[in-house]
């Protein structure tokens, strides 16, 4: 019997939720994915320093200073990663944008025309990079500009269907909903935990998958931030997953059969409804949704932290 990981790759494309480039050649995954508190980690491996002196270096070479150059090494130090993850996996790298972006339409729109061409400038084609921008209204804004510009679009921070729908409704490349991050939330409410089958995030996703096939919307749905292993047992056959090196390894590790659990055909039965959706629509659905306001507002503050100690680890070193 092949393992896990294997009989999952049959109906699910896998994606590593790292940074690390050992994990990545170990369990050949298809794309994989990175954000800033991937890269604080990685960065600060031995084995991974020759890369932020490389950015430093060419930073330097642009003649800026003081804030504006320690934010040019920030972008060429998670290029560099992105380039380096991309002669390992045959598919695609997702690049975070500047969590302290999340509400500035055009400045993320800025943000990600520069990471597509700094990519560019290296040989890589914009195919093979998606943009991450926080599931917020403006974030969702700048995705539909860089959409219709063909670059590739990655909506994060996601925990609710109705950031989901007007994801799809913008056509963006992918979203990520946060499986992990709804569970960690609903432990906390109810003070319980959940069996994989009725766990919030597991059933959020399916949720979304449903409408997504039902409706005809083209945008791919990647759970992501996983707990546990039976959380990704549950979403087999989701379009994609991203999975941390631990899970990853468990999922290796055992040779018990798994089962398809969603499909195209089990969603067009589903009984969910179109969802009409403006921005105030948006607001008011994701102001009555307690766990999706807490989250996405959370995520933004940890990911801006991490960025915040990543420069400064950029700093010491300038």
């Amino acid at each position: 019997m092949p393992n896990q990981l294997d009989q999952l790759k049959q109906f699910t494309t896998v994606v590593a939720d790292s940074g690390d480039f050992a994990t990545l050649k170990q369990y050949a995954p298809q794309d994989a994915t990175t954000n800033p508190s991937l890269i604080l980690k990685a960065a600060q491996m031995p084995e991974y320093e020759s890369l932020a002196a490389k950015a430093i270096a060419d930073g330097r070479q642009g003649g800026a200073s003081g804030q504006q150059l320690l934010r040019q090494i920030m972008d060429l130090l998670l290029i560099a990663f992105g380039l380096e993850i991309l002669k390992i996996v045959p598919g695609r790298v997702s690049t975070e944008t500047d969590a302290n972006l999340s509400f500035d339409t055009a400045a993320l729109i800025n943000k990600g025309r520069r990471f597509i061409t700094l990519y560019e400038q290296h040989g890589i084609g914009r195919e093979r990079i998606l943009i991450k921008i926080a599931s917020t209204w403006e974030g969702i804004r700048a995705c539909e500009i860089l959409q219709r510009e063909g670059i590739n679009c990655n909506l994060t921070l996601l925990f609710s269907l109705a950031q989901a729908v007007a994801g799809a409704e913008v056509n963006a490349k992918l979203i990520s909903p946060f499986v992990g991050r709804i569970l960690d939330w609903h432990k906390k409410s109810a003070g319980k935990d959940f069996a994989s089958a009725e766990d919030p995030g597991v059933i959020s996703v399916k949720e979304i998958y449903a409408y997504y096939k039902k409706f005809g919307h083209a945008t791919e749905v990647m759970g992501a931030s996983f707990r546990n292993k039976g959380e990704i047992l549950e979403l087999a056959g989701c379009d994609l997953l991203t999975i941390s090196p631990q899970l990853l390894g468990e999922l290796q590790s055992a040779t018990e059969p798994i089962e398809r659990k969603l499909s195209p055909a089990l969603a067009n039965q589903s009984k969910i409804e179109r969802l009409d959706l403006e921005e105030k629509k948006f607001r008011w659905l994701l102001n009555e949704n307690a766990m999706a306001t807490e989250k996405t507002a959370e995520g933004i503050r940890a990911f801006n932290a991490d960025a915040m100690k990543l420069e400064q680890f950029i700093a010491a070193k300038l």
